[in-house]
């Protein structure tokens, strides 16, 4: 069984999941959705805040026990002249997949199985031990969109939803949902503003580079 509690970074990745094709899928920004994540968690923590669309560390905050939110936490830390947030989605976004996905291996949330694409080209195969598990995890952020009020949602709920949506993660909400609920998916991201921007510019940044 898998073990508890997960970052929201590791959340991002477990919802992904998707049952009907057994596989993680957004592979192209799951890198950007990870660092997105890991700067919401630290604003939800209390130790980073947004000053004039720039990140900046809180006052005598001190970095988180986790692995990769401490990476972040410090990178951010370490600059003088603070950088606007769709900087750090970006920044080193490589390194996050992972990260994360190896801290999940060690929960036993997933499975990473080694193989070569063609007999030559290394890969690994990575699955969800639990979908039932996961499934309850993507349940929880896609609910956010119906619940009566968006104050009464748990925080960790809002801040999936509305980076689900700024990542375009199909596995909580379609296309047409996210059209349809744009007004709420707004309010959700509210707690963690401005990173679901930030996000989605930088995905957006990344499907102009890939297409010119």
């Amino acid at each position: 069984m898998p073990t508890t509690p997960i970052t929201l970074p590791e959340r991002m990745y477990l919802i992904s999941w998707d049952p009907d094709r057994r596989r993680f899928t957004g592979s192209g920004e799951r890198d950007l959705l990870l660092r997105a994540a890991a700067l919401a968690d630290l604003v939800l923590a209390g130790v980073l805040r947004d000053a004039d669309g720039r990140a900046v560390v809180v006052p005598g905050a001190r970095p988180p026990a986790d692995p990769f939110l401490a990476e972040v936490f410090a990178q951010v830390a370490a600059r003088e002249r603070p950088r606007r947030w769709q900087t750090w989605v970006n920044h080193r976004s490589g390194r996050a997949t992972r990260l994360v996905r190896d801290r999940l291996a060690q929960a036993r949330w997933v499975a990473v199985e080694p193989r070569r694409l063609l007999g030559i080209i290394p890969a690994d195969r990575v699955t969800a031990r639990d979908p039932r598990a996961v499934r309850r995890l993507t349940d929880a952020a896609a609910a956010t969109l119906r619940a009566p009020r968006v104050d009464t949602v748990p925080e960790t709920d809002a801040a999936a939803a509305a980076l689900a949506a700024a990542a375009g993660l199909r596995t909580v909400l379609s296309r047409k949902e996210a059209r349809a609920r744009k007004e709420r998916i707004s309010a959700l991201g509210e707690r963690i503003a401005p990173v679901p921007t930030a996000l989605r510019k930088a995905v957006s940044g990344r499907h102009a580079a890939a297409a010119s």
